[in-house]
Parts: structure tokens; sequence; C-alpha cells
């Protein structure tokens, strides 16, 4: 059996503060002289907010620990065999660590030097929220505009599509995809596929995090088949919130055989306790997913991924090695 550790892969859906390790919550939170709460323990939604709100105080007590975050996801996602990793981020919420400008460049070094240590690449996507609203997202989009391609890959919206609605973030998508990142927002996970017809039409989506819920619609497959937009899919998250009731009826298989390219993801590992490779693990074990369909999935995740064309052409050459190699003896 193939190696799937030696399977090189990129991690396109990972929220950074959603990425700490449980014992870094704990020891940051002891330092800080806080309660760290059980980050697996949750039952509601606002219990899942709360392990979110929990990671952020505890990082923001000082700049060390931001770097020391973005340090250890870096190398977790070395230990998955992750050659790129582009991670959820928005530096306007460290405001007590200076200028987001400062804050993005401290978030950018520490992750190219520990890139740099593990051959890991690393990017950013910039994320909106939607709670915040259409002209915070605007903004946020001018500034990650600045950036683009200089550490800044993508543009994503995060938050609850039910109650905000991706329409009036068009705007905010198209300053975007003018200043040359990629349209990657949440839609498709909590709200059905009409959400995920919508990103694609009014945000112009080129990968969407999560979209599972497009193989209820063979409208919507046909459109990201056609459009060629890819989801960045994440199980072991789609089951404990409820979005599939089994991991066993996980629609990636029928999302892959209606033509839709799919990456795997881990969302917030902090929460969910499942790192890129449980994923892949996952994808093979409990849905019979074959070698040769993982490595289209990791293929596409390299492929989607805005890294540089020499990583993408190194990557995808170890992918066919990859292939070639029986896994016997």
């Amino acid at each position: 059996m193939r190696d799937l550790t030696a399977l090189p892969k990129a991690e396109l859906h990972l929220h950074l503060l959603g990425a700490m390790r449980p014992v870094t919550l704990d020891e940051l939170a002891a330092e800080a002289g806080l309660t760290a709460p059980d980050p697996r323990g949750f039952t509601t939604f606002a219990e899942f907010q709360m392990v979110f709100q929990a990671a952020f105080e505890v990082t923001l007590t000082r700049p060390q620990n931001l770097a020391r975050l973005v340090r250890e996801v870096v190398a977790d996602a070395a230990a998955d065999g992750v050659v790129w990793i582009l991670p959820h981020f928005d530096p306007h919420v460290f405001p007590h660590f200076g200028p987001p400008e400062q804050v993005l460049e401290l978030v950018l070094e520490a992750g190219r030097e520990e890139g740099a240590r593990l051959g890991v690449g690393f990017g950013l996507t910039m994320a909106a929220q939607r709670h915040r609203g259409p002209q915070a997202a605007e903004n946020l989009a001018r500034f990650a505009g600045r950036y683009a391609g200089q550490g800044v890959h993508a543009f994503g919206l995060t938050g609850d599509e039910v109650a905000f609605p991706c329409e009036p973030f068009a705007e905010a998508f198209a300053i975007a995809r003018g200043a040359g990142l990629t349209a990657a927002p949440h839609a498709g996970e909590l709200s059905g596929p009409q959400s995920v017809r919508a990103a694609v039409a009014a945000l112009g989506a080129q990968r969407i995090a999560h979209g599972v819920r497009a193989a209820d619609d063979h409208a919507v497959l046909s459109l990201l088949a056609e459009r060629m937009t890819s989801l960045d899919v994440c199980l072991t998250s789609n089951r404990i919130l409820g979005v599939v009731p089994d991991i066993s009826q996980h629609p990636l298989p029928r999302l892959l055989a209606a033509g839709v390219r799919c990456s795997l993801g881990a969302d917030d590992p902090l929460m969910f306790g499942a790192g890129l490779l449980d994923e892949y693990r996952t994808a093979r074990t409990a849905l019979g997913l074959s070698d040769h369909q993982l490595a289209a999935i990791a293929r596409t995740s390299i492929d989607t991924s805005d890294a540089p064309a020499s990583l993408i052409r190194a990557a995808s050459a170890r992918i066919d090695d990859w292939l070639a190699f029986s896994g016997k003896g």
C-alpha cells in the first residue's frame, strides 16, 4: 500500500487559529492565567466559536505567540506531506501587535522561515468575515491586493452563509480578482447548492471552501465541472458539524464522478482532531477512494494552489513517482 505521507499535497482549507495544537492552547492559556476550554468538547456552534475565541485570546497576549502558532502549523503540515500551505488569516484582528502590515509581515516571515527549513511553501488566503459587512470586505480586498503574489494569493469569505448570503460581497471579490487574487469563498457547507451557485455567479469563485452541498443539484455540479471550479473539501469537519450524517455518506465520491475537481483540507484541526494526512486516510478507508483518485485530489490541490510554478512542477513529478510505485515489497 502506498504511503500517503509521501504523496505531495497542498493544504488550501485551513484556518490559522483553528489549527493551533491543543497542547499549545493549554500552555499559552496557563501563561496568560486563563482556562482553556476543551477544544473538542463543543456541542453547539456557540461553543465551537468559544474555542476560536480562546485560541485568539491566548495568541493575542504577545506577538511571539502568533509566530509560534504559524511555525507549528507549518511543521504539522510538513509532517503530513504538505509541500504548500495557504491558511486563512486576517491581520486586522490583531491590532495590539501594530498596524496590519506589520502583523502580516510577522506571519509571513514566520511561515517562510519554518517552511524553508522543512521544505514547505507558505502563503495566505486573506479571509473576510461575512458579519462585518460588504464595506469591510472591500477594504480588506484592497489591502490584500497590495500583497498579491507577495505572500497573499487568495481572497476568502468566512462566516454564516445562511444569515449573510454572498451576493452583497460581489464588489469585494471583483476588487480581489482584479488584483490577481484567486476567489476562494466558503459556500455550500451549512447552506444548500444555491449558495454554491451564487459563489460562482456573484463572486467569480475559482475555488470554494466546502461546496459539498453542490451534490444536491445536478445543474450546480455541471456548472462547477464546466467552470473547472474546485472544491476544498473537509471530511471530518463535515461529519462533526452534521453536514453529513455519517462519513460513509459523504458526497466526495459523487462530486469526483461528476467531474468536479476537489482537494482535501483539514479546516480546524484544533476542534476536529484531524490533520490533512488524516483526511486522506479517511478518504481511502471510509470512502474507498483508490490511490489514483487520491493522487488526482492531491494534484488538484497542487494545480489550484497558486504556488510558484517551480513548486507545482516538482510536486506534480513526485505525484507521478508516487503512483508509479507499486507499494509492494
